[in-house]
C-alpha cells in the first residue's frame, strides 16, 4: 500500500485555499467577518461555518459512511451562530483539520473505491475534486466579500496589476 502521486498534489492545492482564505480574513476587522451585503447574502462567518458543517460531514469517516450525516443540520450553518474571530477560527481549523487527515490517510487503492453523498456513488477521486471545486467556489466567495469590505487597503492575495510581466516563463 502507498500514496497514489496525484493525493499529495490534491493536498496541496487544498492547503492553497485554506490559505488564501485565512489571507483574507486576516485583513479584516473582527466585525467585517459578519458583515452581509443583505439579508439573502452570506457573511464570510456564515461560509466558515457552511464550510465546516461540510467538511465535517464529508470526511468523517469518509470511506465507510455517506458523507451527508444524519447528524448534520445544514440549514442551520446559514445562521449566524459564530460570534467572535476565535470561535470562527476555531470551526476553520477544526473542518480543514478534519479534511487533511482523511486526504493523509488515503492510499492508492482508495482512489478507485465508491463512497456516497446523499446516497449519489462517487469514485473516491471524484468525491475529492468535488470538493476542492466547492470549497474553492465558497473561498472565493470570501476573498471577493474581503476584497470587497477593504476597498482600496486591499492587499492582492495574487499577482498586483500591472506586475503581471514579471511572473512571465520564459521557454
Amino acid at each position: 500500500m502507498h500514496t497514489h502521486p496525484l493525493l499529495p498534489e490534491l493536498i496541496k492545492r487544498f492547503r492553497y485555499y485554506k490559505e488564501l482564505g485565512e489571507r483574507a480574513m486576516a485583513q479584516l476587522p473582527d466585525e467585517a467577518l459578519f458583515w452581509q451585503y443583505n439579508e439573502e447574502s452570506n457573511s464570510i462567518a456564515i461560509i466558515v461555518n457552511h464550510l465546516h458543517g461540510n467538511m465535517l460531514s464529508r470526511w468523517t469517516n469518509f470511506l465507510t459512511e455517506d458523507g451527508e450525516k444524519p447528524w448534520r443540520t445544514r440549514d442551520a450553518e446559514f445562521e449566524n451562530e459564530i460570534q467572535n474571530r476565535e470561535q470562527l477560527r476555531q470551526k476553520w481549523e477544526e473542518g480543514w483539520d478534519c479534511l487533511l487527515k482523511a486526504l493523509e490517510n488515503l492510499k492508492e487503492e482508495d482512489l478507485s473505491r465508491k463512497v456516497f453523498i446523499r446516497s449519489e456513488a462517487h469514485t473516491v477521486s471524484d468525491a475529492i475534486f468535488r470538493q476542492l471545486a466547492h470549497y474553492a467556489y465558497h473561498i472565493g466567495q470570501m476573498v471577493f466579500l474581503a476584497k470587497m469590505i477593504q476597498n482600496e487597503d486591499w492587499q492582492t492575495l495574487s499577482i498586483a496589476r500591472g506586475k503581471s510581466k514579471e511572473y512571465r516563463v520564459e521557454r
